[in-house]
């Protein structure tokens, strides 16, 4: 030390007589004695670029910024870096260094000074170097430009993983701005198989691409591997659906749907697969699966909306199409009814199932009877089906109706299609709801029977062709089949084929058993006919049209009377062909037979022109030729309110013990939807109901409620009424204005309404209270009707919030005994509603009570 005290001051002695080089001989030597001595070295760097050294200045700089960086002094180690940019070019390894000390003070400069040292180490030949400043460079700077540079450095490094990584972060930024990153995923795997992000990216890129097959191989090691996770389990399984391999998939569907009930585009991802692979019992069974789920959850309208987005864009088969048709009738999604029916016709014609396309057809017109493509409908079906059948068909279109009456006295012979041509159409049609393999087979059909037939008919060489089926013939040419060859010809065939050309096939079919009266779903279908009806005309019109037809008799009467007065509405269904009758003749039958009727119940008559009780209208029943008849009152409770006649000309017909039953059946729904409709034109005509909610006014709660606790009375069913409250008026008004309780309430009367039956009547009964009157409800079933109001107005919200509004209800059942005067029952049930609404809002709201009736005071109320 005090040699080195020694050479200090003598070297400052030779600075202050400007002998510099002898000073920095002295701050060498200095530092020969005392390495680490960076004040001495600091000095001598000063005095070599005094000297113009700048290489001895640079050395001795970079020694000082080394010293500096390794204890983490990055004030002093920048200063360092500084003055030695100043003399020299600092090395790329101190570039490196100085740019890590200005990440958090100067971001530009600390890319600036990476930029510099990755192309010092790329210069030097430091390829892992390069790789290091460039990943820090890409942690400041994520571009794609960075990714790719930092991948290439990587690969040509040989480090493959940090590349992998790199061109696996490329492709989520081309993939998030709409580019095609498959290529950069494709490198990413293949410079680092075993990652398991960039093989699951591939994975769906493979997907995406359409090679399926690569990707479920590829994926397969890591949907199966023990712990996997759910993002590569759930790409395995669509990977597994775009190769068809649906069962395989099916698991790991339905358990990301369990983890995510929200998220039903798996399942729909499923469905479309089976539908595709013509899987349609699978894909029945995961739609009702799925219903079922929805329907609990309160989203049926939202699994509905997505099963018709599917099939849509697929092709369901007949099963699953059926189950389609049934769910739409259910949501009153008419117009999509109306157009699933008209697929059903499709398919149900190319299947050979002449009577089941007639009857989706006449379904979808009675829907909508204005499509274009009705009648040419009806004319494929033209000597297919029974001619009355067709004529009925034929006598809802307006411009049909002629032809369709003629068609039924004579055989359609001009313009009839031949097997072959059918057989194209029916294979056309399969091809165009993607089912190949059908197609393919009735295509077998037409090169069995027509060898061929290609050579000269450019139709079937175009359907061959988008089908990619390919004649094989043996032998000697065989000559073209002919239609009237077709019996022996044909085989199974036949069957499917049996409405073509009366001469060269056969007699049309008889009628199906599925249009045997007893079908309990043709029950259900004419009762939902009928509750659609505005007004009482509609009713009997409906009723006597699908009763009569149903029933294949030759004329169906309906009419509205009172026993002993004339008829206030009739109306007659004559069979094509069968004249109608004279409207004296009708009034004597209906008071004839409703005297009957009240005196016997139903009517039924066998051999009606030598019966002694016809013996008033006998002259009526010899002009109509009546052989048979049956006629069922119309009944409220013990009240008659008219009679359904149903006639047989021309053959004495027994009518069945089932036929009474089905009958009586409709009869009881005929007088619903007439009370039904006389309620509405009543509402209508006084103008009660408010035109944006839907509901009636509180003027009209009294009088509703008294004609629906008497009818009640009568056919002693039970009668629930309901009070549901969406929040005390004052604290609405207060908060959301009167404007704003206004909107929210005819939000929830619009939902209210659509969700009753027909029957059920919705009242406006406070500002923020609606009343709701349940014909044949008692107060256990109002709780049903309770929890499905409550999914359909869940998504209902107050302007300006996001919770639901809740809704607290008081429920009570009328007191349905004769002894007790109707409008005391009323009275009784009123107070005990509000008392339970009461009851209900004190236990904090938002829940439903039911009170038990207070049977003295209902006595004397």
């Amino acid at each position: 030390m005090p040699d080195i005290s020694k050479r200090l001051e003598r070297a400052e002695k030779y600075l202050q007589k400007g002998k510099t080089d002898s000073a920095l001989e002295e701050y060498l030597h200095i530092l020969e004695e005392d390495p680490g001595n960076d004040a001495i070295r600091q000095a001598a760097a000063d005095v070599c670029v005094i000297l113009n050294r700048p290489a001895e200045a640079a050395s001795l700089l970079g020694t000082i910024f080394e010293h500096q960086a390794g204890i983490g002094d990055a004030a002093k180690a920048n200063i360092t870096y500084k003055k030695l940019s100043r003399i020299a070019t600092p090395s790329a390894d101190q570039t490196f260094r100085y740019g890590q000390f200005l990440e958090k003070s100067s971001k530009k400069d600390a890319l600036d000074a990476y930029r510099t040292a990755v192309q010092g180490f790329i210069a030097g030949g430091k390829k892992p170097e390069a790789v290091a400043a460039m990943k820090r460079l890409v942690s400041l700077e994520p571009t794609l430009e960075n990714f790719r540079k930092q991948g290439e450095l990587a690969a040509q490094a040989g480090d493959n993983k940090s590349a992998a990584l790199a061109f696996l972060e490329i492709g989520e930024l081309e993939t998030k701005a709409g580019s095609d990153a498959f290529s950069s995923y494709e490198r990413s795997y293949t410079l680092n198989p075993g990652n398991p992000q960039a093989a699951l990216a591939y994975g769906r890129a493979l997907v995406a691409k359409g090679d399926a097959k690569k990707a479920i191989a590829i994926l397969a090691p890591l949907a199966k591997a023990a712990g996997s996770s759910a993002e590569s389990r759930h790409a395995y399984a669509r990977a597994l659906l775009a190769g068809q391999r649906t069962q395989e998939a099916e698991p790991y569907i339905w358990e990301f749907f369990e983890k995510n009930p929200a998220d039903m585009s798996g399942v729909g991802a499923l469905l479309a697969a089976q539908i595709d692979s013509e899987q349609s019992e699978k894909a029945l069974e995961v739609a009702k699966k799925l219903e079922e789920h929805e329907r609990k959850a309160g989203r049926r309208r939202e699994f509905v909306a997505m099963l018709k987005e599917i099939t849509d864009k697929h092709h369901p088969d007949v099963d699953l199409l059926e189950y389609i048709v049934d769910l739409y009738n259910m949501s009153n999604r008419e117009q999509d009814y109306s157009q699933a029916l008209l697929r059903l016709f499709d398919l149900y014609y190319a299947a050979g199932k002449f009577l089941k396309a007639a009857d989706a057809l006449d379904r979808a017109v009675e829907v909508d009877g204005n499509d274009p493509g009705h009648q040419k409908r009806l004319e494929m079906v033209r000597g297919k089906i029974d001619n009355h059948r067709f004529s009925a068909i034929a006598n809802r279109f307006s411009s049909a109706a002629k032809g369709g009456l003629e068609g039924s006295s004579e055989p359609a012979t001009k313009g009839e299609s031949t097997v072959l041509e059918d057989l194209l159409l029916q294979a056309e049609i399969f091809l165009q709801y993607g089912m190949r393999s059908k197609a393919v087979e009735r295509l077998e059909r037409i090169n069995k029977l027509f060898p061929r037939e290609e050579e000269k008919n450019e139709k079937l060489r175009l359907l061959y062709n988008n089908a990619g089926f390919l004649p094989k013939y043996e032998g000697a040419t065989t000559p073209a089949s002919t239609t009237a060859t077709m019996p022996a010809a044909a085989g199974p065939l036949a069957s499917a084929s049996s409405a073509y050309s009366g001469a060269a096939v056969g007699a049309p079919p008889a009628m199906s058993d599925e249009n045997a009266v007893d079908n309990i779903s043709r029950v259900t279908e004419i009762t939902r006919k009928l509750y659609r009806q505005a007004n009482i005309k509609s009713v009997l019109f409906t009723a006597v049209n699908e009763i009569g037809r149903y029933w294949n008799a030759s004329r169906c009467v309906a009419g509205l009377c009172a026993p002993g007065k004339s008829p206030s509405a009739a109306l007659e269904y004559c069979a094509p062909g069968v004249e109608q009758s004279e409207v004296n003749a009708i009034v004597k039958l209906i008071a004839t037979l409703q005297g009957l009727a009240v005196a016997q119940g139903v009517v039924s008559i066998a051999h009606a022109q030598g019966a002694p009780e016809l013996e008033p209208v006998k002259h009526f029943v010899s002009a109509l030729a009546i052989d048979s008849l049956l006629a069922v009152p119309l009944c409220d409770g013990e009240e008659h309110l008219g009679i359904i006649i149903l006639e047989q000309s021309g053959s004495q017909r027994t009518w069945r013990q089932t036929d009474v039953v089905v009958l009586k059946t409709i009869a009881d729904q005929m007088v619903l939807a007439v009370h039904n409709a006389r309620l509405r034109s009543l509402m209508k005509n006084l103008a009660v109901t408010d035109e944006k909610s839907g509901l009636l006014k509180r003027s009209s709660y009294l009088d509703v409620l008294l004609s629906e606790v008497r009818r009640a009375l009568q056919q002693n069913s039970p009668l629930s009424v309901m009070l549901m409250h969406f929040g005390k008026a004052s604290a609405l008004v207060k908060e959301l204005g009167e404007n704003g309780v206004e909107s929210l309430m005819q939000q929830l009367g619009q939902q209210v309404s659509h969700q009753i039956r027909q029957n059920d009547v919705a009242v406006r009964y406070e500002l923020t209270t609606i009343a709701l009157i349940l014909p044949d409800t008692n107060d256990k079933n109002a709780f049903f009707v309770v929890d499905k109001l409550r999914k359909a107005i869940s998504t209902t919200t107050a302007p300006g919030k996001d919770l639901p509004t809740p809704m607290t209800v008081g429920i009570g059942e009328a007191v349905m005994q004769s002894r007790f005067d109707p409008v005391d029952i009323v009275t009784e049930v009123i107070n005990r509603v509000d008392s339970a609404l009461e009851a209900a809002r004190n236990e904090g709201g938002n829940k439903a009570r039911s009170l038990p009736p207070a049977l003295e005071a209902a006595a004397v109320a």
